[in-house]
């Protein structure tokens, strides 16, 4: 009875054993992670399924064997383990890499213990190695992509930070040379913008290289759009050579990515010579995704400091501009002012010798009037351009240029005039002439009451333009002072009054006000005459203005109806108010009936054939300029 009892526990524990054992066998071939078996000499014993997979190697052509997967530079790391195995009986944790068969390099989190058997003696190690490869990868990734992004804040200049993505590039996909291909729309090339490759030395020694856009690794990649990885550089016949025997590049591997925007591929990111295993998909996905990210950042600073270089540029050629138109205003006066003499010379001349009708004259007059008009221009873009030299080479050089036509027309003129005192009237006018063409700029601000005086400078400037039908109102209220050089106010006033009297046609009217508007004082001239266009106005402000047609010189005087260039004065009054802390407002409104520059006012609200009344014209158009001092 008790042998058969005992036979039945026997049958009973084999049979839990054997269920056991299945149930082992199952759990360890579904295990997603590898398990690692192996005795005390480290021969393997077993290995699941999720072994094989992962590493490459099958149980039955390693069981008994020690596999050779441990990196040669972590063999001392692999014994510390161990110690640490048997010390602990259990290892948790224990990042460490190991080889596949295929030859690449995982990261691995090992967790593990010692087999005992019934006597508590060691018998064997069994090891549960985890591949960490992609979380590692993606952690890294993360880490680098922050880097870069954080970089397209902090470098302005494309080629820092182009060099500092290159190198992120490079601890990214670990390899041993990275670089970023630009493309050269206009010669279809591709060239080297950065490179990094052993030490800065050899990046440099790429940077020297361009090629055809459609040749080479890089040129298939940016002419395709899609990305290519040459597992054997040896065995493709579009790598371009010259770039090894131009460098000291050895490339045995590559991968190479577009750099691409919405509508066009910019360049390349390329890498050579993957240090640890083969190129893979992971590899070409994160390159692809650092070169979408850096796209529109890399072409907006190229963009940016093309724009730049481009004002640099501009920048220059305006102060040669600026010094060359300077230059010829300035010489332009001294021989004006020699043929303004000569000219009044001549006609005394001719009237002494009674030989001056009225038609020659006229033709003397109407030359000193274009003269005149001349230095006038010529004093206008001195005023805009400011930037007057007075070295003693400036002036001596224009001195030595003038003197003798003009020593001798002042000692002709002075000798001529009744009541002259010889050689003292001379040099008194010679001083005076030299005073007046080469002296600099003498200006002293001056307390102004602004009320006081537009009285006065109306009425030294109303007998100029009294042949004009014009109504003149004026509104002077007493404010407070302003400070400024007077000859300064009277080129400012003088000016707006003339051409607010210019472009006003006959029968129609001119507003001159002072006040005072937020305890500042005020002047306001109001004409009702043809306005500025839209585009006019907006060309004056940013520093442009369109001269009048030079036929206008000849045909009309100061103060006719459309006599001079509006805008010309205006930006000249524009810079003063930089120059003298004053604000300068214009409010003008085209005539309705004549919107265009190019239409023609008569002149005259009677001969205005869209005007039947003066209010006609007083409501259709007007400027108002507006100074704040």
């Amino acid at each position: 009875m008790a042998t058969r009892k005992s036979k039945k526990s026997v049958q009973q524990l084999s049979k839990e054993t054997r269920m056991a054992q299945k149930r082992l066998d199952m759990l360890l071939r579904f295990l997603p992670d590898p398990v690692f078996a192996f005795s005390l000499n480290n021969t393997v014993e077993y290995v699941n399924p999720a072994f094989e997979r992962v590493f490459g190697w099958k149980l039955k052509e390693i069981r008994g064997k020690n596999i050779p997967f441990i990196p040669d530079p972590l063999l001392e790391q692999a014994r510390q383990g161990m110690k640490q195995l048997y010390e602990n009986r259990t290892v948790l944790d224990f990042q460490t890499q190991r080889y596949t068969r295929d030859g690449r390099l995982l990261d691995i989190l090992i967790n593990g213990a010692i087999l005992y058997d019934e006597d508590d003696t060691p018998m064997g190690q069994v090891l549960i190695l985890r591949d960490i490869t992609f979380e590692k990868r993606m952690a890294k990734t993360n880490r680098i992509m922050f880097d870069i992004s954080n970089a397209l804040h902090t470098y302005h200049k494309l080629g820092d930070l182009v060099a500092i993505i290159t190198a992120e590039i490079q601890k990214l996909v670990n390899v041993e040379g990275a670089f970023i291909l630009l493309a050269d729309r206009e010669t279809d090339e591709l060239y080297f913008f950065t490179a990094r490759f052993k030490d800065a030395a050899s990046g440099k020694k790429f940077k020297k290289l361009r090629f055809p856009a459609d040749q080479g690794v890089s040129g298939h990649v940016y002419k395709t759009g899609k990305p290519l990885l040459i597992p054997d550089i040896s065995q493709c016949d579009f790598y371009l050579r010259r770039v090894d025997e131009e460098t000291d590049l050895v490339a045995k591997n590559m991968l190479s990515v577009p750099i691409r925007l919405k509508d066009r591929v910019i360049g390349v990111v390329s890498v050579v010579n993957k240090l640890q295993g083969p190129f893979d998909d992971t590899d070409t996905d994160q390159l692809m995704m650092v070169a979408s990210t850096v796209a529109l950042p890399i072409e907006n600073t190229r963009i940016h400091e093309e724009l730049e270089q481009s004002y640099a540029d501009l920048k220059t050629l305006n102060q040669a501009k600026d010094k060359v138109i300077n230059h010829l205003a300035h010489e332009l006066k001294t021989p004006v002012s020699v043929v303004d003499a000569a000219m009044k010379l001549l006609g005394r001349n001719l009237a002494a010798k009674g030989g001056c009708d009225e038609k020659i004259e006229t033709i003397i007059e109407r030359a000193r009037r274009n003269l005149k008009r001349i230095l006038e221009i010529q004093f206008e873009v001195e005023d805009l351009l400011r930037k007057k030299q007075f070295t003693a080479y400036h002036i001596l050089t224009r001195l030595i240029d003038a003197s003798v036509d003009e020593l001798a027309l002042l000692t002709q003129t002075s000798a001529g005039d009744p009541g002259q005192n010889g050689d003292t009237q001379v040099l008194t006018a010679v001083r005076q002439a030299v005073e007046s063409i080469f002296g600099p700029d003498r200006l002293t601000l001056q307390t102004i009451s602004p009320d006081l005086y537009l009285t006065r400078l109306l009425k030294r400037l109303s007998p100029d333009f009294a042949f004009r039908r014009l109504l003149l109102e004026t509104g002077l209220e007493k404010t407070d002072p302003i400070r400024m050089p007077e000859e300064i106010l009277d080129i400012i006033v003088t000016g707006l009054i003339k051409n607010a009297v210019e472009y006003t046609p006959d029968g129609g009217k001119i507003e001159v006000r002072v006040l005072t508007r937020n305890h500042h004082p005020v002047l306001m001239i109001k004409d009702y005459g043809i306005g500025f266009t839209k585009e006019k106005l907006r060309l004056i402000f940013e520093n442009y203005f369109t001269p009048p047609d030079s036929s206008e010189y000849t045909t009309k005087q100061p103060f006719e109806f459309n006599a001079g260039g509006r805008g010309f004065d205006l930006l000249r009054i524009k810079l003063f108010s930089e120059r003298f802390h004053f604000t300068l407002d214009i409010d003008s409104t085209r005539c309705t009936f004549i919107p265009a520059d190019t239409d023609i006012c008569p002149g005259d609200i009677r001969r205005c054939t869209f005007c039947e009344t003066p209010d006609d014209c007083l409501n259709s158009g007007g400027t108002t300029v507006t100074l704040t001092f």
